[in-house]
């Protein structure tokens, strides 16, 4: 934090960028903000009792989310997120996963594995308990983030990379965790088999399955609030002068 954001906190109740960032995270979820709609600077500023400097912060944390998009002298508006592409960032986010479950099975300690197993099991206690969705899901990205310390710098920064625009979505992921239906929880407990076996391909499948269960749930989900589907344009119509010249070669 700089010094300027630092003085603003501190004049504004302690309200940070990443407080400002939550409630607006909000709004967009819950529908108060509308995809289009024009995030202006002044009014955050006003509404939120914050400068500029600490307004900006918390744009640019939603732009890393997908939530917002930042267009060069225009400033911030709500990305119009269709189901289609939150479908495909689940798709690459469950290849990744699978390769972190893959490479957790042949690379991580037996240490590792244990706390990982300790946490499963935990995580499948919550479930049956009844604890809230959102406590599960942190347990869940706790699981994955130990099994991505085994990948590759690179592997750990694309993981990071797909988790930051799949997170607010999470909401989404709450609902259909706490929906009527047996949920992921009996691939996660695949996953457990596996990981003391150090089975990889067991594990990495697993691993896929559980993100392939939410990408489903998320969707439906979304389509049931109203989210956008993506329009497919109409094909272009073929040149008249190429239906001519292949009329001539018959």
């Amino acid at each position: 934090m700089s010094l300027v954001e630092h003085h603003e906190s501190i004049s504004s109740g302690a309200k940070g960028a990443d407080d400002i960032a939550h409630a607006l995270r909000l709004q967009i979820q819950g529908s108060e903000l509308a995809p289009g709609e024009w995030l202006r600077e002044a009014r955050l500023c006003a509404e939120f009792g914050v400068g500029r400097s600490i307004v900006r912060r918390a744009l640019g944390i939603l732009a890393d989310d997908g939530l917002i998009e930042i267009e060069e002298n225009r400033g911030a508006r709500v990305s119009a997120t269709t189901v289609e592409e939150v479908f495909d960032l689940y798709e690459t986010r469950a290849a990744l996963y699978g390769l972190a479950a893959r490479f957790a099975c042949m690379r991580a300690s037996d240490a590792a594995i244990r706390h990982m197993l300790v946490n499963i099991d935990r995580m499948l206690s919550d479930a049956a308990s009844g604890v809230p969705a959102e406590q599960i899901i942190a347990t869940s990205e706790e699981i994955f983030s130990e099994m991505a310390e085994s990948a590759s710098p690179d592997a750990q920064k694309m993981i990071e990379s797909v988790r930051r625009k799949t997170r607010f979505h999470f909401s989404y992921v709450a609902l259909a965790l706490t929906a009527n239906g047996p949920g992921p929880y009996a691939h996660w407990r695949s996953v457990r088999a596996a990981l003391v076996a150090r089975d990889a391909d067991k594990a990495s499948q697993a691993a896929r399955d559980i993100l392939y269960f939410m990408q489903g749930e998320v969707a439906r989900i979304m389509l049931a609030h109203g989210s956008r589907v993506r329009e497919d344009s109409p094909l272009p119509a073929a040149d008249p002068a190429i239906k001519r010249r292949a009329a001539n070669r018959r």
